[in-house]
């Protein structure tokens, strides 16, 4: 069974996307925030493997954002090529811009449609 991280600061999003992915087979581990989700990832990570498949990340979050997260999570081997989906309320093109070229392997804007979240993420799994 494959393992989403799913960060978000709020619990009607988090609850909505465990939902979502559980529903279609994947097991989920939540967190509020950026500080909660690189302390989840180091806690699922060993020297070998990292315990996730994907990261459903928001950007705006209390303690640490989504976007130094990202940097965080780029800047340590073993997390350098975890699919990363931002999915965020900032639709502007330069933040989508900043997003992948600060490492995000996919970029969707709130509200989302769940039955493409799943298929991102999914795509996200096949490469």
């Amino acid at each position: 069974m494959q393992t989403i991280l799913v960060v978000d600061d709020s619990d009607s999003i988090r609850k909505l996307l465990e939902v979502t992915l559980k529903t279609r087979g994947f097991m989920v581990v939540s967190a509020s925030d950026g500080q909660e989700a690189l302390e989840t990832l180091e806690r699922y990570t060993d020297r070998d493997s990292v315990g996730f498949n994907a990261v459903v990340l928001d950007i705006n979050m209390p303690r640490m954002d989504g976007l130094s997260l990202l940097i965080t999570a780029r800047a340590r081997p073993e997390w350098q090529t975890l699919p990363i989906l931002m999915l965020t309320t900032e639709g502007r093109d330069e933040d989508r811009e900043r997003a992948l070229a600060l490492g995000a392997t996919d970029y969707m804007v709130k509200p989302f449609k769940p039955s493409e979240l799943v298929m991102r993420v999914m795509a996200l799994l096949a490469t």
